[in-house]
């Protein structure tokens, strides 16, 4: 097969993943083998290549929004068919026995498995994924069209989730890249006023596009206190702007699992008043799965951008430049 692989971890510039012919993996106990169809481009895999995230493999197939078809079972692969079609996102898989797994908190487990980063991911014609963390999808739509809702899609949904938004409430989105423009949409369905800072005038414009009661930049505040928040610029002073943006007891979800900084900032101003920053860490299947079913019920499609794996360098660039509306996609 052919596939896109990471060496050595490098500035995005330098365009650092090779395309090379690689044997098709087999999967083990509990595995199946994708034939992929399309892959999401995700800012994390922007922090992987460059080394923002540290190496975890001397190599490996980043991707993990995987869209594509069960091409063959491994043994006790069970509850999948194949020619079935699935997706697969980032948490690849957990131990089920920490004790945050124990809870419910999977998402938070102590010896997780990260799609195109601990194990290979979908910036390739085949993939491995675990049978149980398959994410069962709809024949419709598109590939193209799928593959950006299984990470972008699902942590901005989750995003929501940690910063406890109600039907009617005031949000504000900082940042407005391929998870907020589907975020807005589940916005919009719960009849949410929403606000939106973001740098970059074709950002701008998106924004009004799908909705927004009010578009600004980056760092200007909402002309209305909100009730809460969603960051996604991996910038710790665009965080202090949404905080600065919140009314008493709003909640700031941080949707970045890397930040430049984070910058000092007054707390009795900001913080005090029983106002809250939360973090939000991947994702659980339960969330998939409740996000997937909404993205369909309520027919969200993304805005993308489709690159060839020839040139999944020239996509993770575009990304990093914001030059994309949307989401960028790799097809095979």
């Amino acid at each position: 097969m052919r596939a896109a692989v990471l060496h050595h971890p490098a500035p995005i510039a330098s365009r650092p993943l090779t395309v090379e012919n690689l044997p098709v993996p087999e999967p083990g106990t509990g595995e199946i083998l994708l034939k992929v169809e399309a892959c999401g481009v995700c800012r994390t895999d922007l922090h992987i290549t460059a080394g923002e995230l540290p190496p975890l493999r001397d190599a490996v197939i980043p991707g993990h929004q995987i869209v594509g078809r069960v091409d063959q079972l491994g043994a006790q692969a069970h509850g999948v068919r194949l020619g079935e079609r699935a997706g697969v996102s980032w948490l690849g898989g957990v131990d089920g026995n920490c004790p945050l797994c124990r809870k419910g908190r999977e998402n938070l487990c102590d010896h997780p498995t990260f799609t195109g980063y601990s194990v290979d991911g979908g910036y390739a014609e085949y993939a491995v994924a675990r049978a149980d963390f398959l994410i069962p999808l709809p024949e419709e739509p598109a590939a193209t069209d799928l593959a950006p809702l299984l990470c972008a899609g699902i942590i901005g949904f989750r995003s929501l989730r940690v910063a406890e938004v109600q039907p009617g409430d005031r949000v504000g989105l900082f940042g407005f890249g391929a998870s907020a423009h589907l975020a807005i949409e589940v916005l919009q369905h719960w009849k949410c006023e929403v606000y939106v800072s973001t740098r970059g005038a074709s950002h701008q414009e998106l924004a009004r596009s799908l909705g927004a009661t009010w578009v600004g930049d980056a760092m200007e505040r909402p002309p209305a206190p909100l009730d809460c928040a969603v960051t996604f610029a991996p910038s710790g002073d665009v965080v202090v702007a949404a905080l600065a943006s919140l009314r008493k007891g709003g909640i700031v979800a941080i949707n970045a699992i890397h930040l430049d900084r984070m910058p000092q900032f007054d707390y009795d101003h900001l913080l005090w008043g029983e106002r809250q920053l939360r973090s939000v860490a991947n994702m659980t299947r339960e969330d998939a799965r409740d996000f997937v079913a909404l993205a369909q019920e309520i027919e969200i499609r993304p805005r993308t951008t489709v690159f060839s794996l020839d040139k999944v360098n020239e996509a993770l660039l575009a990304v990093a430049e914001d030059r994309i509306d949307g989401a960028a996609v790799v097809t095979p």
